[in-house]
């Protein structure tokens, strides 16, 4: 394998990548892309261009993405203001038919971007390969679910092609209605059901801070929670915290919180020494 002819000059070491291919070629690595960073379409081709370098090195990865700001502008045009509980849109009949729509039109353009650089990547979601099973949150949030299953002989398949899955946060509930679902939370579910060796939460934040605003570079689940307890941690990032908590105290090895912003930063995360953003281990 020629790494000079696939690694971006701006990329990470060679040195340091090929360790790293080495110790990540047997293990699975699930990334969660947020919506909040994709609205950039300058990033947007960054993170494929990055996914696409993965592919090529044979490492193992499933994509899960986002997609908030898209739905919020499609919510928008049809005048529909949005109600959230506990952080989680309140998805109504003619909210999740347009909440599905705007995923699934997302997750085609992931695909299509790929297969453009000639990375196979396969859709899933609600419409197709569907994956994920949900039982809903509660009655007051309506079309919005939480996974229970996870059919992960979909994605061993797709995997053993080399083609990566790129997962839409829908799903079926029993009545095969579709439910959204929490990006991080659909994340962590498939994590920890292929019992990954990472999960990557890619966000528009550089990581965790500390009290004196500054990145924690790994730390360990009962630290992270005292920084939640003291309120050190607040807010959007408490969602995404007990998702990581969840994950690394259910099979995966440990999890990332990285700026999806940072050109590259992917790539920094999984193949450097000094990876990129916060680890928070078991």
């Amino acid at each position: 394998m020629n790494l000079n002819k696939i690694l971006p000059e701006d990329g990470p070491p060679i040195n340091e990548v090929s360790k790293y291919i080495e110790k990540y070629k047997n293990d699975l690595i699930v990334i969660k892309y947020g919506g909040n960073v994709f609205i950039d379409r300058n990033i947007f081709n960054n993170f494929i261009a990055d996914i696409d370098i993965l592919n090529k090195l044979g490492i193992s990865i499933v994509v899960i993405h986002g997609g908030g700001p898209r739905i919020k502008r499609e919510l928008d045009k049809s005048n529909i203001q949005s109600k959230f509980i506990r952080g989680l849109r309140v998805t109504d009949k003619s909210i999740i038919n347009i909440v599905e729509s705007v995923l699934i039109d997302f997750n085609d353009d992931i695909v299509n971007s790929l297969k453009k650089h000639g990375t196979d990547a396969i859709s899933i979601h609600s419409k197709k390969n569907n994956i994920i099973e949900v039982v809903p949150e509660s009655l007051e949030l309506g079309y919005v679910g939480i996974p229970n299953k996870i059919n992960n002989d979909v994605i061993d398949e797709i995997l053993s092609k080399n083609q990566v899955p790129i997962v839409s946060p829908l799903g079926l509930g029993a009545d095969n209605q579709s439910y959204n679902i929490n990006g991080d939370t659909a994340a962590g579910a498939i994590a920890k059901s292929l019992k990954s060796r990472r999960l990557l939460l890619m966000t528009n934040v550089v990581g965790v801070l500390d009290k004196e605003k500054k990145l924690v570079e790994e730390i360990s689940s009962s630290e992270i929670l005292k920084m939640t307890q003291d309120n050190t941690i607040t807010e959007g990032m408490i969602p995404k915290i007990n998702t990581c908590l969840d994950a690394v105290n259910n099979g995966v090895t440990a999890v990332g919180i990285i700026d999806g912003r940072k050109k590259h930063s992917l790539l920094f995360e999984i193949f450097s020494d000094r990876g990129s953003g916060t680890l928070i281990r078991k």
